[in-house]
């Protein structure tokens, strides 16, 4: 149960503090406001007993979700955000399928709170269809939201009919097979997207993959890939591959957030990641006390300014936020709050740059009951 432990927290904070390029959805806004409050405004670790929820409580959170039974599968056989600005080529189709991912998150954690039929129907239906149509184009960019279907078939296979169970867990070990087998076969010194935030987002998903499959195998292999990239993007003084590819913070925490849901992964099988150390020293603590001065404010940093990726200066000509001017510490609290689920240390940083997040004392119950 560790392992479903660790799943159900880290999603509440990971998905929704901040969105890139993306229009944030009402459902988006009331799951932050639910979300971060767990970990980042109790004095209380993540597993703290909990007085334990109410009816009241989980229709809430059902009310968040919508209408179970309205749910309809919007599975297309190809997704491509990557490089593309929105309006332009299949990224608004894609972005708007993608939510399915989301979705499928949420109606597993609402089953697995009231061990409702229709919960369990719903999310049959969206997850064999997702397995039957999508085919992974194993572009990580592009893919990196799949980790929300990872996560609902981990908190609530038991729940899936037979034949959804064991079509999503053949998507899911496809998914992660491929992925491992690009690392170890098609890595190239001559292009960062081995190094740099690609790589991250790649180790991310065969961890997470390997982790539900609670394949030993994968999860071995997964886990050396998870060093050779900490010895690859992160420099001994914490600084990463993307920030000097792209002179932008934006990026050190796109690279570092995939990371750090592979150490919550390990986490959940008993292993420590955080201060797991690379060939060069480094390692994923380095990289968020590096981060750190800049979080807190006590630094500044001006975007995008040196960058060598020429896409970034195409989204600052089109207006995007965040790809010019100072960087925003804020865009850091999805990012701390999750480490702070692996060291204490990081919990006050994480509850400067959340200040303003409602306080939604039910969720943190509704949380702990699901962490026990």
């Amino acid at each position: 149960m560790k392992r479903h432990k660790t799943f159900a927290i880290y999603y509440v904070i990971r998905k929704n503090l901040f969105l890139f390029n993306t229009k944030i959805s009402s459902l988006t806004v009331i799951v932050v406001f639910l979300c971060t409050f767990i970990f980042l405004f109790t004095v209380k670790p993540a597993n703290a007993a909990c007085e334990g929820l109410t009816v009241k409580d989980i229709a809430k959170f059902q009310k968040a979700i919508g209408n179970i039974q309205n749910k309809r599968s919007r599975a297309v056989a190809h997704v491509h955000t990557e490089g593309t600005l929105p309006h332009s080529g299949i990224y608004d189709v894609s972005r708007l399928a993608e939510e399915d991912w989301q979705e499928m998150r949420e109606i597993a954690l609402l089953w697995d709170l009231n061990h409702k039929k229709d919960s369990s129907v719903v999310l049959s239906e969206l997850m064999q269809s997702w397995a039957g149509i999508y085919q992974p184009n194993f572009n990580p960019i592009d893919e990196t939201n799949l980790d929300a279907y990872i996560d609902a078939y981990n908190i609530a296979h038991n729940a899936l009919t037979s034949s959804a169970r064991a079509q999503s867990q053949h998507f899911i070990e496809r998914l992660t097979k491929g992925y491992l087998q690009q690392m170890e076969y098609s890595f190239s010194l001559n292009d960062t997207r081995w190094s740099n935030n690609w790589n991250s987002h790649r180790v991310k998903l065969v961890v997470m993959g390997a982790g539900a499959l609670n394949d030993q195998n994968l999860w071995r292999r997964g886990k050396e890939e998870f060093i050779s990239q900490i010895s690859r993007n992160i420099y001994p003084d914490g600084s990463t591959v993307d920030f000097k590819e792209r002179d932008a913070i934006h990026y050190v925490v796109y690279d570092l957030e995939p990371l750090l849901q592979a150490a919550l992964t390990a986490n959940g099988k008993g292993e420590s990641w955080l201060d797991l150390k690379g060939k060069n020293g480094s390692s994923l603590e380095t990289a968020l006390d590096w981060l750190l001065p800049y979080a807190l404010g006590e630094k500044s940093h001006q975007e995008f300014v040196n960058t060598r990726v020429r896409f970034d200066i195409i989204r600052r000509s089109a207006g995007l936020k965040g790809y010019s001017g100072a960087w925003d510490p804020h865009e850091a609290a999805k990012l701390y709050g999750l480490a702070s689920l692996l060291d204490k240390k990081y919990v006050s940083v994480a509850k400067i740059l959340n200040r303003n997040t409602k306080n939604m004392a039910w969720y943190v119950c509704m949380y702990s009951k699901l962490s026990k």
